[in-house]
């Protein structure tokens, strides 16, 4: 069984206040010159904040398999949002999260003043549209609905998908910040807007939703079997990232981290694991 812990939107108010408190110290603060003290001693644990499935296995793989190995003390809390692991790790409750592509971490940083930056891709989890409803793509008719992540790069990655695959039309050039307005023909579609981690729970509802690989995964999905229409690999930019406040990049347990997830025995066991679903992507560019 399991023992990392899983943090939810319940704890919202207390990251919020974390981060304030954080917002208002400067690198002259003492309190934050021993924060940073603490971090350069590899003898203390490494505290992550990970998506349960699929990146807590994978970190728990790693610190069942290979940790030790490397003198590395790891500790796998879970989140079940896209907020608070960024909020706790720009607070300093976590030293790094994984759970994220590089244009959510970007846009997150914009909206939010906060300062996270990527340390190495690890994996990409293709986005996929699912249905209860149909059994092929070109079964979606003039109006039926479609649900959508609400989150500005998950819902334009989602739009994408759909343009590329002729469900819809949009403005010529938008990429993926694309939004609901910038759809120039719906072809008699509507769409839901949801939280991303609740869209699976849509499907019953809905005929169609685009989900995201991990939340497929963890409400029983095959994406590489169940999919409709899944986003190809080659040249994806959305590659799942560590990430660390800046400043903490070369924290040596970090270092160690992206070493070991890196290695042919994590690329391996995602392999063996996933069989399609997650796509080892040691390598790709996150900028």
């Amino acid at each position: 069984m399991r023992k990392n812990i899983k943090i939810t939107a319940a704890a919202a108010a207390t990251a919020a206040v974390a981060l304030g408190l954080t917002a208002c110290g400067t690198s002259s603060d003492p309190a934050s010159k021993s924060e940073t003290g603490a971090k350069s001693d590899t003898s203390k644990t490494l505290v992550v904040a990970a998506s349960p499935t699929p990146h807590a296995d994978i970190l728990d793989y790693v610190k069942k398999n290979l940790a030790a190995k490397e003198g590395l003390k790891l500790e796998v809390k879970e989140f079940t949002d896209y907020v608070l692991p960024n909020t706790a790790t720009e607070s300093g409750q976590v030293d790094a999260n994984f759970f994220q592509h590089q244009p959510y971490l970007d846009d997150f940083n914009k909206k939010n003043n906060t300062h996270l930056v990527s340390v190495g891709t690890v994996h990409l989890e293709p986005l996929g549209l699912y249905s209860k409803k149909v059994k092929d793509i070109g079964d979606i008719k003039s109006g039926q609905t479609i649900a959508v992540p609400n989150d500005t790069t998950n819902e334009g990655r989602a739009l994408q998908l759909l343009a590329e695959n002729g469900l819809i039309t949009l403005k010529s050039g938008v990429g993926t910040d694309a939004k609901l307005s910038d759809i120039t023909d719906r072809k008699g579609l509507e769409f839901k807007e949801l939280e991303a981690a609740t869209v699976p729970r849509a499907l019953n509802d809905v005929d169609a939703a685009v989900i995201n690989g991990n939340y497929a995964i963890e409400a029983d999905l095959k994406p590489s079997k169940d999919a409709l229409v899944l986003e190809k690999a080659d040249g994806n930019p959305y590659a799942n990232i560590i990430a660390v406040k800046k400043g903490d990049e070369n924290d040596a347990r970090v270092q160690k981290l992206v070493k070991l997830l890196h290695s042919d025995e994590v690329k391996k066991f995602i392999e063996d694991t996933y069989q399609g679903s997650v796509i080892p992507a040691f390598g790709t560019t996150t900028s």
